[in-house]
């Protein structure tokens, strides 16, 4: 590996660590005042729900945030990774065509029913499984930053994760066998990167 490439994947390090501190301190104050009044909508229905499932959606809300901080870390080193080394032009040039037609048709799909943009940024429309073909397809960059890990090594802790995520993203309760795969593989995936 060149000395420019290992200064690239360094910086992309630390400008994803970057990017987490800010996000922490900025935590919470997203709510805005017109959501807060829409909470009294909600509130009386929610009463008439089973306290069972009241239960399961408060012990999954800790997976979701942990699946969220990750895939959205992931976002954000791929991003920042690919910026420094191939400009601005990444995702033209670095993003696999059928993932850019993906993310293409998620947006214009939202657009299309008047929603909000989630993000200005594409790369914010496309699935967790796509995030391992972007690493794979780019595998000559990102292979730097883990830690001597075969590439099928890094693809093997995705999919594990990509698996566990199917319950926490369509709202199924994940039993303790799989909370625990989940963690592990959570540790697994940031122990490549030492």
């Amino acid at each position: 590996m060149s000395d420019v490439e290992l200064f690239v994947l360094k910086n992309a390090v630390i400008t994803r660590n970057l990017r987490s501190l800010f996000t922490r301190q900025n935590m919470g104050s997203t709510r805005g005042t017109l959501e807060a009044q829409a909470d009294s909508l909600v509130s009386d229905y929610l009463k008439q729900v089973d306290f069972e499932i009241v239960a399961a959606a408060e012990r999954m809300s800790e997976f979701y945030k942990l699946f969220y901080a990750l895939e959205n870390d992931i976002r954000d080193l791929i991003e920042s990774a690919l910026l420094e080394s191939k400009g601005e032009d990444w995702w033209e040039t670095a993003i696999p065509q059928f993932v850019r037609d993906n993310a293409k048709k998620n947006y214009d799909k939202e657009a299309g029913e008047g929603l909000p943009p989630r993000s200005d940024r594409l790369i914010h429309y496309t699935t967790f499984g796509e995030l391992s073909e972007i690493i794979k397809e780019n595998w000559e960059l990102f292979s730097g930053m883990f830690s001597n890990a075969s590439r099928n090594r890094v693809l093997r802790v995705l999919n594990r994760l990509n698996l566990v995520r199917g319950p926490i993203a369509h709202c199924n309760f994940l039993p303790e066998e799989e909370a625990i795969r989940l963690k592990l593989a959570i540790r697994d995936w940031y122990k490549l990167m030492e």
